[in-house]
């Protein structure tokens, strides 16, 4: 198949998506070297089972429409994470606790991970070319002021003078 059919194909799945609410949706291009079965895996999640299913579901919809089915579907019943095989692309729909558990961002790390806007033939912006730039670049450690750190000191002291002790033993010799 072409590559071109593919990334609409995979278009396609993140409309899906999209029109369902799924959260967190992310596409893996799957480097060649690493002899790969796909080219591309959709990841979503869904907050619910209900709602992995409806993803499922949708997918499967607007794919059908083009007249492709998917060559093998896996876990749809419980809803915690639904596998649609595609052969050039693999559709994960996760619930929340299983995406984390499964991870396969981190174990597909040799993968290109790609925006939704790209995979769709939409040109990045110049804000959010620059809003990437800021997440990459570093923090700076930012140093406060000295008077800050003597007022929380002072704090401190007079919120320990506030708490009730408990009474020495010689103090309560003395009550008795």
């Amino acid at each position: 198949m072409k590559k071109n059919e593919v990334k609409q194909q995979v278009a396609l799945v993140l409309a899906a998506a999209e029109a369902k609410k799924a959260e967190d949706v992310k596409v893996l291009q799957l480097p060649k070297e690493s002899s790969a079965f796909t080219d591309y895996f959709v990841v979503c999640s869904g907050s619910n089972p209900r709602q992995v299913q409806a993803i499922a579901d949708e997918v499967d919809e607007r794919l059908s429409g083009q007249g492709l089915e998917p060559n093998h579907r896996e876990g749809y019943d419980h809803g915690e994470w639904i596998l649609l095989d595609y052969v050039d692309f693999v559709v994960h729909i996760f619930n929340e606790n299983a995406r984390k558990f499964y991870d396969l961002e981190r174990l597909w790390k040799s993968a290109t991970k790609l925006e939704p806007g790209e995979v769709l033939g939409k040109k990045r912006s110049a804000g959010s070319a620059s809003k990437s730039a800021a997440r990459k670049a570093p923090a700076k450690s930012v140093r406060r002021p000295a008077v800050k750190k003597s007022a929380r000191r002072v704090a401190t002291k007079a919120v320990r003078k506030t708490v009730a002790r408990r009474p020495t033993s010689k103090a309560r010799a003395k009550k008795k």
